[in-house]
């Protein structure tokens, strides 16, 4: 999308090739959010005189990028290479780690402005969550350095409650993973220790885990405030069980998840496919019914649908059944489109109310859907994933920073003058994975470039907004605010384990760089075998 224009040229020009006061290269152009200066105004400088006075007339041409507009899609091609853009990936990282290493080395997580950390499990959950990507990223040198830690430091014999659900994606996903591709047997030998340290999270009356669990003292129990596990966090972990016992050739992990999958395939209380977000481990039953939503506490019970049956080789039909009723039942209770442009989004469902709330989280669905379209399912899953994944991006060029917030409301009614709002509490920026994971997918199975210069423009504002000068990178508390966003001081494990991994990927030209029919990622990143006949 390019403007023309001619400039009208007068006598002596030819002699003054600075007659404009500016150069006639093309230059750099803003981006996004950034509005050009004033017009230039080309008025020829005093022409000195001269004996011979010859008038002529040159029109000379320039094209030049039109300056997008927030909240307009960018359409032209961003400079760099898909190399460059995976060495800009490759800097992100390297600075990510300069401050985790100085700071919080074996600690959980970076708090880059305070130059020190924070402590979920006291398991060096950064270290962990980020051995594949600096594996795929070929950052050998960090690598090492991680695994001698891994070797020396890393004992899960600790007196201390971790959470089932993220010790799973995050650590045992992440060892999985790491073990798969490198072949080193250290990493399998300490997943086996964790997966088997998690298992009394099953000792429940109905056979729903607990969601927390003391991995020293062999105990489970579930919050102190309720019984209730989330939907998400039990349906989410049989990935990596699955794939723990494949390895080991001990079924009991399989089947400790696989009964978690077939209770809530038969339970009462479902929407056209959707669930609610709690589940009882006293009863296994749903609780508080009536909402339902893809966003926290429920989004990775689709995703895990989907990516169960590619696991075991497109075979287990229940669980295809479950996630085709389930995008019938987002099309039918949940999608809209905005006002005034026309944003397709999937919003939330409370006793038969419809909020038009969207959650960042939600920004996983267009990968999802198209992969299952990559696997054969419906072609409009894969029309559905393109017009989701222009609302994600949408969601971050709408935003002052270029960053998106946790959660938008969108504007459904005419009128409207613009598609989205943000409350002052949902304005958060957590450097979420979401949007550049389903551009991954997209650009993977279409390639379609537009999908890497949305992706390598939401690295550039990860640069300008979060990039903290002595390493590291913080959440922001408020996307609306470039001159403050407020820093929020910690870098979340998933930045490295998987934003970069998935920007990287996306820059790839490389099909087979963890192709997508060899391997399923982990709602963590973390890529795991898609299991052959044979298996």
């Amino acid at each position: 999308d390019l403007l023309t224009f001619s400039i009208l040229a007068c006598k002596g020009c030819l002699k003054q090739p600075d007659l404009f006061g500016v150069p006639l290269s093309r230059g750099d152009y803003p981006i996004r959010g950034e509005q050009p200066s004033s017009p230039v105004a080309f008025t020829p400088k005093e022409t000195p005189q001269i004996g011979l006075t010859l008038t002529l007339t040159l029109t000379l041409t320039l094209t030049v990028p039109r300056v997008k507009q927030r909240g307009a899609s960018w359409t032209g091609r961003l400079r760099g290479s898909p190399a460059s853009r995976q060495e800009a990936v490759r800097d992100a990282f390297r600075h990510a780690w300069k401050g985790y290493k100085a700071f919080a080395w074996g600690h959980d997580e970076l708090q880059p402005l305070s130059k020190s950390y924070s402590e979920w499990f006291g398991l060096g959950l950064t270290i962990i969550d980020a051995l594949d990507t600096m594996w795929i990223l070929e950052l050998r040198e960090e690598f090492e350095e991680a695994r001698r830690w891994v070797a020396t430091e890393l004992s899960f014999n600790r007196n201390v409650d971790v959470n089932l659900f993220e010790s799973t994606i995050r650590i045992l996903g992440g060892l999985l993973s790491t073990y798969h591709l490198t072949g080193d047997p250290l990493f399998l030998s300490k997943a086996e220790d964790m997966g088997s340290r998690l298992m009394p999270a099953f000792n429940t009356p109905s056979k729903i885990p607990y969601s927390d669990v003391n991995i020293g003292r062999g105990t489970a129990h579930p919050p102190h405030w309720t019984s209730d596990s989330t939907v998400a966090e039990v349906t989410s972990i049989q990935l990596e069980f699955r794939e723990l016992s494949r390895l080991t050739q001990q079924p009991q992990y399989q089947a400790a998840v696989a009964q978690v999958m077939e209770r809530v395939h038969v339970l009462e209380g479902k929407l056209d496919g959707l669930v609610p977000m709690f589940i009882n481990t006293n009863s296994g039953q749903f609780t508080h019914q009536g909402v339902y939503t893809l966003g926290a506490r429920a989004d990775s019970y689709y995703e895990y649908l989907l990516k169960q049956w590619i696991q075991g080789g497109r075979k287990e039909d229940q669980l295809l059944e479950d996630y085709l009723q389930a995008i019938e039942g987002v099309k039918k209770n949940l999608l809209q489109r905005s006002s005034p442009t026309g944003l397709t989004f999937v919003g939330e469902l409370s006793h038969g109310q419809f909020s038009p709330k969207m959650d960042h989280l939600v920004c996983f669905l267009p990968g999802v859907l198209a992969l299952g379209a990559h696997n054969g399912l419906p072609a409009d899953h894969m029309d559905l994933a393109k017009e989701l994944m222009k609302t994600c991006y949408q969601m971050y060029v709408q935003m002052e920073t270029g960053l998106s917030p946790e959660i938008v409301h969108f504007n459904m009614y005419e009128g409207s003058s613009r598609d989205m709002d943000v409350k002052l509490a949902d304005r958060h920026n957590l450097l979420r994975p979401e949007t550049v994971e389903s551009l991954f997918y997209l650009y993977r199975l279409t390639k379609d470039p537009v999908y890497q210069d949305w992706g390598f423009q939401i690295l550039q504002n990860f640069n300008k907004y979060a990039k903290v000068p002595s390493g590291g990178y913080t959440s922001i508390n408020n996307v609306r605010d470039p001159e403050f966003p407020s820093p929020r001081d910690k870098m979340e494990s998933f930045f490295l384990g998987e934003t970069l991994k998935y920007l990287y990927l996306l820059f790839s030209e490389d099909p087979n760089l963890i192709s997508l029919d060899r391997y399923v990622f982990n709602t963590e990143a973390h890529p795991l075998p898609i299991w052959t006949s044979a298996e």
